[in-house]
């Protein structure tokens, strides 16, 4: 039996879309909605101060990515969710809150858990997560996110408001992630259909940059 697989999931454009509510044109949060995107209204602490030292709160628009619900449902069945954004945490924990009401994710990590490389800020290191690579992955739309350990990325398609009709969740990762499952080592399969090592390598960013 294999342990565990470990998923680590990014937020914003990986799960969910948000918008400040007030630069939010109408007719594109119309136009989500009709299409069948939920959406929900979120305050958020902000880190600038208002003129008395109090936190400003932040109004922000969240697009849910279609089938969000049922993804982390069943992917919680066969792995241990973790999330991980570089996302402030007075913007990111009352979002995670609202999506994952029923605390599937065993960890969240924000901001400040990310790494500065020579190459790229806010880099997502998994050492900090597990110091076994054979059984973890990473899941983010960014894939500089992930150049310290490029075998256990798997790079996903930016999501938008524009995009009431993305199948990436269900009919994409979750299939991808159900196999990885089965795997004793990810890393030779996600080398095998991402290549990833080579277009870090096509960015500029050496192999001697990678930890795993």
């Amino acid at each position: 039996m294999h342990l565990l697989m470990q998923v680590v999931l990014d937020l914003d454009e990986t799960l969910v879309c948000a918008y400040e509510t007030s630069s939010l044109p109408a007719i594109v949060r119309n136009q989500a909605t009709e299409a069948g995107l939920k959406c929900f209204e979120l305050e958020c602490l902000s880190s600038d101060k208002e003129c008395e030292g109090k936190p400003k709160v932040n109004y922000v628009t969240v697009f849910e990515r279609p089938g969000l619900p049922e993804f982390l449902k069943q992917l919680s069945e066969f792995a241990d969710l973790v999330l991980f954004t570089a996302g402030l945490e007075g913007y990111a924990r009352p979002l995670v809150d609202r999506i994952d009401s029923e605390n599937l994710f065993s960890g969240r990590l924000y901001r400040p858990s990310t790494s500065s490389t020579e190459y790229r800020e806010h880099v997502k290191d998994l050492s900090c997560i597990s110091k076994d690579f054979c059984r973890i992955v990473i899941v983010d739309n960014n894939p500089f996110s992930f150049l310290l350990q490029p075998l256990n990325g798997i790079p996903c398609v930016p999501f938008s408001a524009g995009q009431p009709h993305d199948e990436q969740l269900l009919e994409v990762l979750l299939p991808l992630l159900k196999h990885l499952s089965q795997q004793q080592d990810v890393r030779p399969f996600l080398y095998e259909r991402f290549h990833m090592p080579e277009w870090f390598q096509k960015h500029g960013i050496p192999a001697s940059s990678w930890t795993a």
